[in-house]
């Protein structure tokens, strides 16, 4: 599969759209007694987690406040997957930026596309001397192995807005 990334533009932003966000998620992490745990949820997102209008409206943000979103294109020019990280900085002890959104198609999905697009936003991260990228990962078994198969690890800081807005998320961080 020939797989071409670049920068998204304005015109991009509705081919999200077109993408399968769906996700079956047999075993989740949550908190039981005190210990985080994997547990049986088989639970079929069907669509965009919060919404398509939210991904897009994120997405549209995130670009418009001087952040970086690519896309991985298959050989129809058919979005397969998109990553966009933002240029804010955060963190008390550490320059952080949040890596926003991370989405590869269910059909494209294991196939190294979303790691390409995590190394491509870790570049951004680095031109503007960022020193870690953070990530609020959803729960889901597969995507806490994907962001620990790539080097992440527990955030050292948690941001405590990110973390109250979905506390089941994993904060994690990459050391840049």
């Amino acid at each position: 599969m020939n797989i071409n990334y670049r920068r998204l533009v304005v015109e991009d932003y509705v081919r999200i759209k077109d993408m399968n966000a769906s996700q079956y998620i047999k075993r989740a992490w949550r908190e039981v007694d005190g210990q985080r745990q994997l547990v049986d949820i088989n639970y079929q997102d069907p669509d965009w987690p919060g919404g398509y209008e939210h991904h897009y409206n994120h997405l549209r943000e995130t670009v418009s406040s001087k952040g970086e979103a690519i896309g991985a294109f298959n050989e129809n020019n058919k979005l397969a997957g998109f990553a966009a990280i933002n240029r804010e900085f955060f963190g008390e002890k550490y320059n952080y930026v949040l890596l926003d959104q991370l989405f590869i198609s269910l059909e494209h999905r294991n196939k190294g596309i979303g790691k390409q697009l995590f190394l491509k936003m870790a570049e951004a991260a680095r031109k503007w001397q960022a020193d870690k990228i953070y990530i609020c990962a959803g729960s889901a078994e597969e995507t806490i192995a994907f962001y620990f198969a790539i080097g992440c690890r527990e955030a050292a800081e948690i941001n405590k807005e990110l973390y109250e807005s979905d506390p089941r998320d994993f904060q994690l961080e990459y050391l840049l």
